[in-house]
């Protein structure tokens, strides 16, 4: 054994004997973004939550923490660490043309498995969501994945919180217990069945995700809501509070039990949504689950226990669900993870390890996410953001950038006018970093010259933005037009410009290339 690898595993194996008790809890709320959660700055209402508020005395609140816009992406990319262009994984799983995660993927409980084999009980408890339910040979997939136990249901969406079908390593079984509730009851009869040996619990509600069924009434505060079918239409946002209420009353009950089995204390827990609120209940103006937008991917992201030093702190360290893969190995002492990935499988994952030690404030310059569906829909893009802006680059070749910063609901989208030096600085700095990551060259629509072509030096354009016709002055007669899409896409061309009507055109930046007399290139911005 060559004397580097004999090294490795000396200090994984004391590593591991320090943290040998140590236990990780990752808690997922399905379908739910920061407006709801009182101890965010963006709330609009909130929802009582005192079980998930106490974790924030010993831990650490991350307010600017993305997911993917959907769950199966979020839930494999946290799994594996790897963005979903690498996985495959772009859209919710579930009928034909959806993609699933490859069980060839290495995942956090296989990683677990390998440094310490049969030392930590690992469990998957609750949603599922990265497999196709059919054929039936699929439910033992989770276990193919690294997990000792799963049990949970399969597929994204419960029919009915009460009779629902819940499988339970490879064996299905019909239930009639209200789903949170039975995710809690699993998840204490696991955790008493391993007595001492430390676990970690994926444990992922199916709450607050539609159908918004009426919680069992000693769980939620409400008392005017009947459960109706036409009551839920009615009131989603009551039913959607009563269910979190539901969510949050249930974690109690898990805490409760880990204090009386005197595991409270050694144990790590992490809180967070796997994207943003469901459109029927979502209070901001924009856009919702689903989207690249904020209201899409800004998430609750709580990380609490006794591996936080100088806890009851807020970080506006950019981070993301993918960072979990390394944060949860790192929790467990296993920080040599990076010697187990094959060089053909990268790992976009950082940890947030040294934040929680408090040794650093930031772990890395730019988050990302992105969305992706089989056919493709208008809102699949990809979009990047360091400290104070946001560049979005749709799929069908538009683009919008944001200073979130000014305008953290997204509002005013500046290259709908001349960026100023610094606005594209950092614009040509996300648009950069994404064609790195990707190894695309789209990203960088607007070219360095911007400020020079919208201002122009020989013609007057105008209107600029324009909706349907443009004029051009002065004109000898002899020019030639060309308007090309953010993309490079040739839209126009001809000497009679003036004539066109382009108020069937798409909104988004354009340029348009004269060549005549003089030659010159414009920004023009289609409203």
């Amino acid at each position: 054994m060559q004397h580097s690898t004999l090294t490795l595993i000396l200090i994984s194996i004391i590593t591991f004997a320090l943290n040998a008790q140590r236990n990780v809890i990752l808690i997922i709320a399905d379908d739910l973004g920061t407006d709801y959660c009182g101890f965010y700055e963006n709330h609009k209402d909130t929802v009582a939550m005192p079980n998930i508020r106490m974790l924030l005395s010993s831990g650490i609140r991350f307010k600017n923490a993305w997911s993917n816009p959907l769950c199966s992406p979020t839930r494999a990319g946290a799994l594996t660490g790897r963005y979903s262009f690498r996985t495959g994984v772009g859209d919710a799983v579930g009928g034909a043309g959806s993609a699933v995660l490859d069980t060839s993927e290495l995942t956090i409980p296989k990683l677990l498995n390998k440094f310490a084999p049969n030392g930590i009980a690992k469990a998957h408890i609750g949603k599922w969501h990265l497999h196709l339910d059919k054929p039936t040979t699929n439910y033992i997939f989770p276990n193919k994945m690294g997990y000792d136990h799963f049990e949970g249901n399969f597929t994204g969406v419960l029919a009915d919180y009460y009779n629902w079908t819940k499988v339970t390593n490879g064996v299905a079984n019909k239930i009639t217990n209200y789903a949170t509730t039975e995710t809690v009851d699993n998840a204490i009869t696991w955790i008493k069945s391993q007595r001492n040996k430390p676990f970690f619990i994926w444990l992922a509600f199916n709450a607050p995700h539609t159908p918004y069924h009426l919680p069992p009434s000693t769980l939620h505060s409400d008392t005017t809501l009947s459960g109706t079918a036409n009551d839920i239409a009615a009131n989603p946002k009551s039913y959607f509070k009563a269910s979190l209420e539901a969510l949050d009353h249930e974690t109690g009950r898990l805490f409760d039990t880990l204090k009386s089995l005197q595991k409270w204390d050694s144990t790590d827990f992490i809180f967070i949504g796997d994207n943003g609120d469901d459109p029927n209940v979502a209070q901001n103006s924009g856009s919702a689950k689903g989207s690249i937008y904020q209201e899409g991917v800004n998430v609750p992201f709580i990380i609490s226990g006794p591996s936080v030093v100088n806890p009851n702190r807020s970080s506006d360290a950019l981070v993301n669900t993918h960072d979990l893969f390394a944060t949860i190995l790192e929790l467990f002492g296993f920080s040599n993870w990076q010697t187990e990935i094959p060089f053909n499988k990268q790992v976009d994952s950082k940890s947030i390890f040294p934040i929680l030690r408090n040794e650093v404030i930031d772990i890395r310059p730019w988050i990302f996410t992105e969305v992706f569906k089989n056919p493709t829909v208008g809102g699949d893009g990809k979009a990047m953001r360091n400290k104070n802006y946001k560049l979005l680059d749709f799929d069908n070749g538009t683009q919008k950038f944001f200073n979130l910063t000014a305008d953290p609901i997204e509002n005013n989208n500046l290259l709908a006018r001349i960026l100023s030096t610094d606005e594209y600085s950092n614009y040509n700095y996300l648009c950069n970093e994404m064609t790195i990551l990707l190894g695309d060259n789209r990203f960088c629509s607007i070219p360095s010259n911007t400020n020079e072509e919208k201002t122009s030096k020989f013609f007057l354009v105008h209107p600029n933005p324009f909706n349907s016709f443009i004029t051009i002055n002065p004109l000898h007669g002899n020019e030639v037009f060309y308007i090309y899409n953010s993309i490079g896409n040739l839209i126009f061309n001809g000497n009679k410009i003036a004539n066109y009507n382009f108020s069937t055109l798409n909104k988004g930046i354009y340029f348009l290339k004269i060549i005549g007399e003089k030659t010159e290139i414009i920004k023009l911005v289609k409203e």
